[in-house]
This record gives C-alpha cells, sequence and structure tokens, in this order.
C-alpha cells in the first residue's frame, strides 16, 4: 500500500510538472511570436528601403496616426475576427474548414443580392429586417456549402479539408461570373454589384474612417462562441470530438451528426463576415474581394490557439500589420508583400507551438493513463 500511495505521489508531480510546461510554452508563444514578428519586420525594412526610419515609423505608427487609419485598421480586422471565430469552431469539433474565402464571396453575394431584391420587390419592409434576412440567408447558404463538406466527411470519410478547398475554387470563379455579368453595376468603374440602399448600411461610428457598427456584432460573436465552447452541451461534444473521436463515440456522442453541424456552423460565420463586409464597408460585392481572407483567419486561429477570446487580439496584431504595410507601401519605397511574409512567418511559428504543444499532451495523457491503474490498486 506504501509503494502505491509512493507511485500515486510520483505520478502526480510528474503530471503537475507537464501542466507548467504547458503554461510556459503558452507565455513563450505570447511574447516569442510577436516580437520574432516585429524583429522580422525591422530586419527587412532596413533590407528593402531606402529611407528605413520613415517606413518604420509609418509602418509601426501609421495606423495610429489619425481617426483615419485607426478606424480602418480596426474595421479590417472584423471579419478577420468572425472568420477565426468559424476555423475555431470546426477545429473544436476535430475538422478543418479550408474554404474560407469560398464561404466569405458565397455570403456576401447571396446577401447582397437579396438586399437588392428586398428593397425593390418589398420596399414596405423595414430596413433592418430587411438587411438582417439578407445577411441570415447569405450566412445560411455559406454554412449549407460548409454543412455539406462535413456530410462527406461523415457519411464517406472524405477529407474535409480537401473537400472545403476544392469547393472553395468552384464557388470563387461562379460568383466571380455573377458578379462581372449578370448582377454588374454598369454606372461604375468598379467590377462589383449594385450597391445596397443608404437604410440597410450599418451605420458609422468613427468617421471619416470607415469603422462601422460591425465591430459591435464581432465582440458579440466572440462571447457567443466562447459561451457556447465551454458552457453548452453541444460544444462540449465538438470539444470532447476534437480531443478524442474514439473516446467521443463511445461516450454515446454522434460523431456524424457533431461533424456537419460544427462545419455547418463554421460556414456559417464565414458567411457572416462577408456579409458584414458588404453591409458595413463596400456596400457592395467587389471581385474576389475575399482573397486571402481565408488565411489570415486560419493565421488569427492559430496565433489564439484555436481560442475564441484570444482570435480577438490575434486578428487586431495581424489587422495592425497589414495597415502599416499598406501605409508604408503609400508613402515610402516599401512594397506590401512583406505583410504577407509576416503573415506567412506568424503561420508557420504558430503551427510549430501547436504541434509541439500536442506532442506534450501526448505525454501528458499517456502519463495520466498510466496512474488509473495505480489508483485502482489503492482502492
Amino acid at each position: 500500500m506504501r509503494n502505491v500511495e509512493l507511485g500515486i505521489r510520483s505520478e502526480e508531480l510528474r503530471m503537475n510538472k507537464f501542466k507548467n510546461i504547458f503554461s510556459k510554452l503558452y507565455i513563450f508563444s505570447i511574447i516569442f511570436i510577436p516580437l520574432t514578428s516585429i524583429l522580422l519586420i525591422i530586419i527587412l525594412v532596413c533590407m528593402l528601403s531606402k529611407t528605413p526610419s520613415d517606413t518604420l515609423y509609418y509602418f509601426f505608427i501609421g495606423p495610429f496616426s489619425s481617426i483615419f487609419h485607426f478606424g480602418n485598421m480596426l474595421n479590417s480586422s472584423v471579419p478577420v475576427i468572425v472568420g477565426a471565430l468559424g476555423i475555431i469552431i470546426a477545429m473544436k469539433a476535430g475538422s478543418l474548414n479550408l474554404g474560407g474565402e469560398g464561404q466569405v464571396y458565397l455570403g456576401a453575394f447571396v446577401s447582397a443580392v437579396i438586399a437588392l431584391h428586398l428593397s425593390q420587390e418589398a420596399s414596405f419592409l423595414p430596413a433592418v429586417l430587411a438587411a438582417v434576412i439578407a445577411i441570415t440567408a447569405g450566412s445560411l447558404i455559406s454554412g449549407a456549402a460548409a454543412a455539406f463538406c462535413g456530410l462527406c466527411k461523415a457519411k464517406w470519410k472524405t477529407n474535409e479539408l480537401i473537400t472545403s478547398f476544392l469547393l472553395s475554387c468552384a464557388i470563387i470563379p461562379i460568383i466571380n461570373y455573377l458578379v462581372t455579368g449578370p448582377f454588374m453595376d454598369t454606372q461604375t468603374s468598379l467590377l462589383s454589384t449594385k450597391k445596397i440602399a443608404d437604410n440597410m448600411r450599418l451605420q458609422l461610428i468613427l468617421k471619416p474612417s470607415g469603422l462601422n457598427i460591425s465591430i459591435y456584432f464581432a465582440l458579440v460573436l466572440v462571447m457567443i462562441t466562447h459561451f457556447f465552447m465551454y458552457n453548452t452541451k453541444t460544444g462540449y461534444r465538438f470539444r470532447i470530438t476534437g480531443l478524442n473521436e474514439m473516446f467521443a463515440r463511445y461516450g454515446g456522442i454522434n460523431i456524424k451528426i457533431n461533424t456537419v453541424l460544427a462545419m455547418a456552423l463554421s460556414g456559417f460565420m464565414y458567411g457572416i463576415a462577408g456579409s458584414l463586409v458588404v453591409f458595413g464597408t463596400h456596400y457592395a460585392v467587389i471581385k474576389e474581394f475575399s482573397s486571402g481572407l481565408g488565411w489570415s483567419a486560419l493565421t488569427a486561429a492559430l496565433f489564439s490557439g484555436f481560442s475564441p477570446l484570444k482570435a480577438l487580439p490575434c486578428a487586431l496584431f495581424l489587422s495592425w500589420i497589414s495597415s502599416g504595410a499598406r501605409i508604408a507601401t503609400q508613402n515610402t519605397d516599401l512594397a506590401y508583400e512583406i505583410a504577407h511574409i509576416i503573415q506567412a512567418v506568424i503561420f508557420i511559428l504558430s503551427t510549430s507551438y501547436l504541434v509541439k504543444n500536442n506532442s506534450l499532451k501526448e505525454i501528458f495523457l499517456y502519463r495520466f493513463n498510466s496512474l488509473i491503474p495505480l489508483r485502482k490498486r489503492k482502492e
């Protein structure tokens, strides 16, 4: 009996050791990744710019130099935040939705077309109600597209990473044709649809920037997603399925339904992201406006460790980098592609951190499982 108690104590000490490692790794990631990104920016600017001091000023301080730049930086973070939530929901349930760009584009197009139709054929509807109907419809269509990929995985065990990406690649040219063809606005030089009615547009809150009340919707969605994932039965089932599918199956959880539902919610979030861009920023669907948005959302989700609350500051950090690169490009000789380089570095570092963290979790679970027989012997 004495040996058993000593064994339990030894295993508990080892588990506490792994818990400490996890916490240190998290602190390391939230400090090391941003600092590495900033250091890389400084190095690249010094190498590529003829006026590095001015370029660094515009890059780091530019987004905060005026209300216009600051508001636009916050506004550009909205679709990234909402898209990251879509990635997080799917990943928590053990799936990866790579169709973000197509689903954002699809949701935006459907919501814009419905808004245009309602403003003409159903003008008796209140503008707010018409906007809600349009955004909901667009988001549901995007959710259905993602759910189809989840259904393929649940029924035929196809890889949702491949199906979602390929479906997105098929959706984008179709929407391009519709935007530049039947639904194109011939009164503008842009390749876009007609603009939605003024009374359907989201209210600006920080003029002269484009920041609008969609930022409030993004914050609410962050809180709702966090509550859903950690305080509801469905969220618990998602997390258990993502952690250990076999355990979830033996526990009576319907894996197939949860896979389809998680992918549907992921697509729904992407649809909301696209609709918010239409109703709050462009007021129309511009050809391929969603290009790169899916990868930015995935980077933010990886950077946050797939945590809804942490996705908010991570998306803001990425928007700061993107806005700084844009402002520096406008005022100096720096190329905008530096923002893509930094995003790629964050993507790689975040992925490496998660791989290392998952390896330690496997060791932790092994230690935990080895502790169970000792407890049974003690009993």
